[in-house]
């Protein structure tokens, strides 16, 4: 694997009315954990990028962390520094965001 950490953002938008992470919402995401790997001068092993439906649409925003293949719901802006020091960082997920299918 090129990146020791991948993070998927959803960023699927919906037709009006259908529950989903959105684009709008998403992309704050995006650029929240953009910044932080950045800053963190992580941009050789970790990689946070935009993504289309993770199919987990009633628990959006949704984040999905590689390799581990940990689905996160509900993430908002203020969750990403949580995730980033905790799971990328330091390999312990997130356990009150984490989906449990």
């Amino acid at each position: 694997m090129k990146y020791k950490k991948h993070i998927f953002i959803c960023t699927n938008q919906k037709e009006e009315g259908k529950k989903c992470c959105g684009e709008k919402r998403g992309m704050e995401l995006v650029e929240e954990f953009k910044k932080l790997v950045k800053d963190n001068k992580l941009n050789s092993e970790v990689r946070a990028q935009r993504a289309g439906c993770f199919d987990v649409c009633a628990f959006g925003p949704a984040v999905v962390v590689y390799p581990e293949g940990i689905f996160y719901g509900n993430v908002q802006p203020e969750d990403v520094k949580e995730i980033f020091d905790e799971h990328i960082v330091n390999d312990r997920p997130v356990e009150r965001l984490k989906l449990n299918f």
